[in-house]
């Protein structure tokens, strides 16, 4: 798992991505337009893999992928994902999974906002639209990894718990000797659950 950008540092994603599929057709509820601000969040199609591409390398701390693992994220991953668009635009990217084996639980991978799209509570919005998805109606549990020093991640994954009226806990996933070779800040497990209403 990677660290996940939110509020740090500067990002403006510049990139068009073509039209997509209809989401009705893929078990999906309809795009998902807040009037206040234009903002849709959709189902990614591979077509918005090389977008997602240049928005996690313009918003550190995120560690980037291949532009390969981003086209699978799109496609063999796109309903455990959220693309958000304004404007004709990607400006927010959730990508995640369910666990193997325990498919009760949502791993998120990474959360990018581009700056043009900061102070809109795209994040939260991101995961809130995720969860209630037809996909995870099943979900129970959510989880990540965060580092320590990435105070924007656990203001999220904490906000969102107490949306959702659950709890929150900790432990350690990916040490930064014995996994990463010193080469990463030790990794956190952030849990969230149970969830007490699920999609219909």
């Amino acid at each position: 798992m990677q660290s996940i950008s939110v509020t740090t540092n500067a990002a403006t994603d510049k990139t068009e991505t073509p039209g997509r599929e209809d989401s009705k057709d893929q078990g999906q509820r309809p795009p998902t337009p807040d009037p206040s601000d234009g903002i849709e969040l959709l189902r990614p199609t591979a077509a918005d893999g090389a977008a997602v591409h240049a928005l996690v390398a313009q918003c550190p701390p995120l560690d980037t992928n291949s532009m390969y693992c981003n086209l699978l994220q799109c496609s063999h991953f796109a309903g455990t994902s959220v693309a958000a668009r304004m404007n004709g635009q990607l400006v927010g990217f959730v990508s995640g999974y369910l666990v193997p084996e325990r498919t009760d639980t949502l791993f998120v991978w990474q959360v990018a906002v581009s700056e043009s799209a900061r102070g809109h509570g795209l994040a939260t919005r991101m995961l809130s639209h995720l969860l209630d998805r037809l996909e995870c109606q099943g979900v129970n549990w959510l989880e990540t990894s965060i580092t320590a020093s990435n105070r924007g991640s656990w203001g999220l994954f904490e906000g969102l718990a107490a949306k959702r009226g659950t709890d929150i806990s900790k432990s350690e996933l990916f040490d930064r000797k014995d996994h990463f070779n010193d080469e990463h800040d030790t990794e956190h497990l952030v849990r969230i659950g149970p969830f007490r209403n699920s999609a219909p």
